[in-house]
């Protein structure tokens, strides 16, 4: 099912399946989120756990044993429970399921955070590890942004700001998308813009390290802007598909599997590891103006 939540400048749906963020309208009822197309990509804005991409043969290790991880992990297909829902916020929970457990070897309680304040609406992941023994994931979102939010404007009109002195670094991917361990400054204009365009995304996803912890989407020639916070994720995939016109920002905590390497959690570069009993918790945002 879906819920809603608003204030007198935003309404937003949630899905009840992974979370999903399914629109985003504006007081004047703009929508500013991808709609899905089967066509070219069938969701909205996923959230991904426990883990970022894809492993190699949808496989990895863990104390010797093999599991096999979907892509983005299973967050995605997984049917998240009400815990808390104000006008303005929500809260969803997922817990340990024998599913859960056929697939990643841990006890935990994932609860997911929407709050609306102002034009903003925060985005907090809470993980508790009911474990007895140390646990290994990632996490992150992947929100698609309608391209162009005017129509007197086109794809190629937007631009991301990273503002002043940006130096992120990118992260090369195989042509089948895993991690070469091999990065290259990111070519931005002035130091700040990366000019949008299809031909960007012909290799996939666009994932830095070393970025700046925020970003606006943006056009020179008009006047809606989308900004996204995200002070704690360590990498950012930029990504869009084919001609569709939409742009995914994508913070992530961690990364896909390297090229060819079966991994291990336990010594998988990158992921966070948290310790019996403890929670980990990471807040990120996105805001809507003119």
């Amino acid at each position: 099912m879906n819920y809603t939540i608003q204030n007198q400048y935003l309404t937003i749906e949630i899905s009840s399946r992974g979370g999903e963020l399914r629109s985003v309208r504006d007081a004047e009822g703009n929508e500013y989120l991808w709609q899905g197309d089967p066509a070219s990509w069938e969701e909205s804005g996923p959230n991904l756990f426990p883990y970022i991409g894809r492993t190699t043969r949808q496989t990895y290790t863990y104390q010797g044993k093999e599991y096999h991880m979907p892509l983005h992990g299973f967050l995605i297909g997984s049917e998240m429970e009400l815990k808390t829902q104000t006008s303005d916020s929500l809260s969803l929970c997922l817990k340990t399921s024998e599913n859960t457990l056929e697939i990643w070897p841990f006890h935990f309680c994932l609860t997911i955070t929407w709050k609306l304040e102002h034009s903003a609406l925060s985005v907090t992941y809470q993980v508790e590890n009911q474990d007895d023994k140390t646990m290994y994931f990632g996490i992150g979102g992947h929100p698609g942004f309608r391209l162009p939010l005017e129509p007197s404007l086109s794809f190629s009109d937007y631009r991301i700001d990273f503002g002043k002195n940006a130096a992120p670094r990118q992260i090369l991917l195989s042509d089948d998308c895993f991690v070469l361990e091999k990065d290259v400054p990111l070519e931005l204009k002035e130091g700040r813009y990366l000019p949008l365009s299809h031909e960007l995304f012909a290799n996939d996803a666009i994932v830095m390290k070393d970025m700046p912890k925020e970003l606006t989407i943006e056009s020179p020639n008009g006047s809606r802007k989308i900004h996204a916070a995200f002070p704690d994720m360590a990498h950012l995939g930029i990504w869009s598909c084919g001609n569709a016109p939409f742009v995914c920002i994508e913070p992530w905590s961690s990364l896909p599997s390297r090229k060819d390497i079966v991994e291990d959690l336990e010594t998988q570069p990158n992921l966070i590891s948290l310790e019996a009993g403890k929670t980990y918790t990471n807040t990120w945002s996105i805001s809507f103006y003119r």
